[in-house]
Parts: C-alpha cells; structure tokens; sequence
C-alpha cells in the first residue's frame, strides 16, 4: 500500500517557515497505537519501554510510552500496516487493541542546537539537557496545542494534529522572531 498521490500534509507549502525555525517536516509517518497489559510486553516485535516517558528506537522504527497500557509504534511512512500486522500476530493470544492512528498527527523533527531552548519557551516540560535527554519522549502542550514529544540525539520530533500544525509552526515562528539576537 502506498501513499494517495492526493494525500497532503498541512505543513507541504511551509518549507521555509520550518526551516527557519530550524525544522523538517516528517512526511506521513506511521503510527499506530496499542493498548495492552504490560506484563506482555515482552512479546511484542519492538522493544516497549516500561518506564513512563522513556521510548526505545532505532533508526526506522520507535515505541513511545504514552501511558501504564498504551504505547505509540512510529514507522516509516507506508509501514502502518505492517506494524499493525506485527502487533496482532505478536498480540494474538492477549486482549489487545491495536489501531493504526497514522492521520492522527503531523510530524516535524526540529534539528537546531537551541531546539529544547526555542520548546522550553512554549512548553512547560523541563527541557533542561540534564533532565531531558535521548530516549526521553512525553505528552505535553505547545502554547494551546497537545502535542507529543520524542528526544533523540540531535533531534526532537513533535507530533501534533494536523488542525494546530500551522499553529505549532506560526507560535514557533513568533518565538524565534522574538528571542534572535537575545544575548547576541
């Protein structure tokens, strides 16, 4: 299954703006969210973190916890069935929903050295490196927007909805227009 040729992120036209804010967007990640007991955990095809807010990944796929039962599986664009189809044979014997959630939200991966530091001024996370490191991800608010984040090394992707995309890039626009050349 492939992508519709139809099919649009709502951030397509805003290449510069992300860019700007030091960003790229993550076209049409996978995503699929399961929900099963833990004490199963050990069955399943990736890796799932136990510890609350903590994710596991490797360099095409990522499970997010999101909760005691639920994580977020994160794949390439196109490989949501796939995922889905690994988590139900896995899950086979096991109370268990998994749902492929992949519209659910846009992804950008913001990139720039101050990337925690442009966050930290929406965000009410401690973004603060000793706190906030690689394999760290959570469940937060940007300005007014849910969103969730991921740390890796050297990046931080944001998922959020697709209806407060723009608003998540304008509120980080405005933030990076207001803090340049702050201690310059």
């Amino acid at each position: 299954m492939t992508a519709d040729a139809r099919a649009r992120s709502p951030l397509a036209a805003r290449a510069a703006d992300l860019a700007t804010i030091g960003a790229e967007l993550v076209p049409f990640l996978a995503q699929v969210d399961l929900r099963v007991d833990p004490t199963h955990a050990g069955i399943a095809p990736y890796p799932l973190p136990l510890e609350p807010n903590t994710a596991w990944h490797d360099d095409h796929y990522a499970a997010l916890w999101l909760g005691p039962d639920e994580w977020l599986i994160l794949g390439p664009a196109d490989a949501a069935g796939e995922i889905v189809a690994a988590l139900e044979t896995a899950f086979a014997d096991v109370d268990r929903s998994v749902v492929d959630v992949s519209a659910n939200r846009v992804a950008i991966a913001l990139t720039s050295e101050d990337r925690l530091d442009l966050l930290s001024h929406v965000c009410p996370l401690d973004l603060d490196p000793r706190v906030w490191s690689a394999g760290r991800c959570a469940q937060t608010m940007l300005g007014r927007a849910q969103a969730i984040l991921l740390e890796r090394a050297g990046t931080t992707p944001v998922l959020v909805r697709p209806s407060f995309a723009d608003y998540v890039v304008n509120l980080l626009l405005a933030v990076r227009g207001a803090t340049s050349g702050v201690g310059a």
